[in-house]
């Protein structure tokens, strides 16, 4: 079952066990391998999550992001030139304002994603807010701060991580992020308002036609998507 936030304005810190410490390593280590395909073919991917941060678990996802506006097809040959394989392709949508994304499923557990549509600082920040590392840090062990889908701010220790949640803290969990107070107070509503009334959903999710790229995909629906349409026409 899905982790849900927490409203409680509690602390705690958390010792990893050599199995835990295992994992991380890991996971670390695959993902860190796909990064250097795509670093080679200079698209600067970054990974996000539970594997920046490093309190994974059984469940983690590897969830690596290239931030830059790139054409599939790079994205797409630089992991087929390795004989890295994907399961399927596929974008996304969080809400008519958001940018759309594609979705490059390698399996079930691990995805490289980037936007079809240049990014809002909002959006870009999201992946800091939860917690973003290179690939030159990852090498070198390093974890970050970020938040989880609880809501708790996850500050790695020498032993495991610290964490609190964020709720009533949203302008101290800025700054030790380095994100806008308007990026937490987008999460945080998002995330209390998903634990309210459930999973919402997104607006746009969709696989990919067999031939179809993304590009195609995206001219496909915005001649009949009038709020991709408007997402296009305004991010200059």
């Amino acid at each position: 079952m899905e982790r849900k936030p927490s409203k409680r304005p509690d602390s705690r810190e958390i010792i990893y066990s050599t199995k835990r410490w295992n994992l991380l390593n890991e996971l670390r280590q695959k993902t860190m391998q796909i990064m250097e395909y795509l670093e080679k073919s200079n698209l600067k991917p970054v990974v996000h999550g539970s594997i920046a941060r490093g309190d994974v678990s059984s469940r983690s996802d590897i969830d690596i992001f290239i931030p830059a506006y790139v054409s599939s097809f790079a994205v797409l040959n630089a992991l087929e030139t390795t004989n890295i394989t994907f399961t399927r392709l596929y974008v996304v949508q969080a809400t008519p304002h958001y940018a759309m994304k594609a979705h490059v499923e390698i399996d079930e557990t691990t995805t490289v994603s980037f936007p079809l549509m240049k990014l809002r600082k909002v959006e870009r920040e999201f992946y800091r807010f939860g917690g973003q590392i290179e690939l030159d840090d990852l090498k070198r062990g390093q974890r970050v701060a970020g938040v989880d889908k609880r809501l708790m701010l996850i500050e790695p220790t020498k032993e495991g991580h610290a964490e609190s949640t964020i709720v009533s803290r949203e302008e101290h969990v800025a700054k030790i992020l380095r994100v806008s107070v308007e990026t937490v107070s987008d999460r945080v509503n998002a995330l209390l308002r998903r634990d309210q009334v459930g999973r919402t959903g997104v607006f746009i999710k969709e696989e990919l036609s067999e031939g179809e790229t993304f590009e195609m995909y995206l001219e496909k629906i915005a001649t009949k998507n009038p709020a991709v349409r408007r997402r296009l026409q305004n991010q200059s």
